[in-house]
């Protein structure tokens, strides 16, 4: 058995910890937070977090070019929040815990950059 079968709980806080970070996230941006409960909108709020155009957002819904979008999306995500490209790297790669860095960290959003 895994550790979700044993501690079902565990799965559900870390699914709850991830919302508040995206929702952290939204709101720094100056984007409602609550944009981040809903899938396909949330989606497209995060593109234009990116400085991108929502359809950007919609790519990630399709199979193999998500990971393209997936790609574009973090590096200019990591670049309004002043990141540099090995920081869009962990977002691309690692994203529960590049995440919560920009969210919960002191990183702030830049408009123009």
């Amino acid at each position: 058995m895994t550790l979700v079968q044993h501690h079902p709980w565990l799965a559900g806080a870390f699914v709850v910890f991830l919302i508040a970070a995206r929702w952290t996230l939204f709101v720094k941006a100056g984007q409602p937070g609550w944009a981040a409960l809903i899938p396909i909108y949330g989606q497209i709020v995060l593109a234009r977090v990116a400085g991108r155009s929502g359809w950007l957002g919609l790519l990630l819904l399709v199979p193999v070019l998500n990971l393209l979008a997936l790609f574009v999306l973090s590096m200019s995500i990591a670049r309004r929040f002043g990141r540099g490209p090995l920081f869009g790297l962990g977002l691309t790669f690692a994203g529960p815990i590049f995440l919560p860095v920009l969210a919960f960290g002191g990183s702030r959003y830049r408009l123009y950059r």
